[in-house]
């Protein structure tokens, strides 16, 4: 298996922010889908509870903030502390959505989640935001290990949604499942697309949005949306490529991935915003190689290594994670 190393031109277009959504252009989106459906769950659930390390308003639990100050814990900038009284608000039977950056929740509180949160099998709900390359503010911000991190720990189940449909199924399911969780979100306006495939959420199962005979790219979070974009433009070219969306990276839905990477004659290409190292492309590639499954096989990921700060649109396609860097690596592989 190989990685990604797209060196196509950066796009012409000038910087965008620093910090944008990861709205590629004309898809269209909804506002806050986590915090909106957290407060809509909250009416019938007065069991959750929502907590912040002083990112409230970039995490869009603010919204739950504002609509059940009674149940909200600003923490301050303590994530660790956040994490073990979420752990101890599990043992009262409490729900608690425990929000930070996602690269702070992976870094700065990994022994604080695994002893009062993972071990304890405790109910809390860890909520990630910036997920991967989705801000240009450098490695501190960008969250390129946080699946890897979380994958290696018993007990926790590690999510990365594509979009607000998917968000939106995906709070009410983390609060019904009982034990701890891993989830990025995106924030702000988020990319609607899922909702055109007639897809529902349901954890622990990949679905095959769209059937191919030469290629299936296996996606999770929003590279799902754009090995979407990037089959559509394949097909104009005559390509024929699948589409599996694995929104849940552990426990993966090994049955689907077997059944679908077992199909005789197409390129498998895993496609993630994380690291070339732990995260969807090594998953499948193990259980792949543990199956006795040899498909031709291709990784887009993003690089070993600490990112640069810049413009988020031109990283994302240095890195070889846009639309266009997709579409090159596969007509190159192919």
């Amino acid at each position: 298996m190989s990685t990604a190393q797209t060196e196509t031109a950066a796009p012409a277009k000038n910087a965008p922010a620093i910090i944008a959504s990861s709205v590629d252009e004309g898809h269209r989106t909804k506002q806050a889908p986590f915090g909106e459906t957290l407060v809509s769950l909250a009416r019938t659930m007065p069991e959750i509870v929502g907590m912040s390390a002083d990112l409230a308003k970039y995490t869009d639990i603010h919204i739950f903030a504002a609509a059940y100050p009674d149940r909200f814990y600003q923490m301050g900038m303590s994530e660790q502390l956040m994490m073990t009284a979420a752990g101890g608000l599990a043992k009262e039977g409490f729900i608690p959505f425990a929000t930070t950056y996602a690269t702070f929740a992976a870094r700065r509180c990994y022994d604080f989640i695994s002893q009062a949160v993972a071990e304890q099998n405790a109910n809390v709900k860890i909520v990630g935001g910036l997920p991967g390359l989705t801000t240009g503010y450098g490695p501190s911000h960008q969250s390129t290990d946080d699946l890897a991190i979380f994958r290696a720990m018993p007990n926790l189940t590690v999510i990365d949604p594509c979009d607000a449909h998917e968000i939106e199924q995906l709070v009410p399911a983390l609060a019904k499942h009982d034990g701890p969780v891993y989830t990025r979100i995106l924030r702000g306006a988020v990319p609607l697309i899922l909702d055109e495939y007639d897809y529902q959420f349901e954890l622990g199962k990949a679905k095959l949005l769209r059937g191919g005979r030469d290629v299936l790219i296996i996606g999770t979070g929003f590279m799902t949306m754009r090995a979407l974009d990037a089959a559509k433009r394949l097909a104009a070219d005559g390509v024929d490529v699948a589409v599996l969306h694995v929104p849940t990276l552990k426990p993966l839905d090994e049955a689907t991935i077997i059944r679908e990477a077992s199909r005789t004659g197409r390129l498998v290409v895993t496609a993630e915003n994380h690291s070339c190292i732990g995260g969807l492309g090594d998953a499948v590639a193990s259980l792949l190689f543990r199956s006795g499954v040899t498909p031709a096989m291709r990784q887009i990921a993003l690089p070993d290594a600490f990112l640069k700060a810049g413009s988020l649109e031109v990283l994302q396609h240095r890195y070889g994670i846009s639309t266009d860097a997709m579409v090159h690596s596969i007509k190159c592989w192919l």
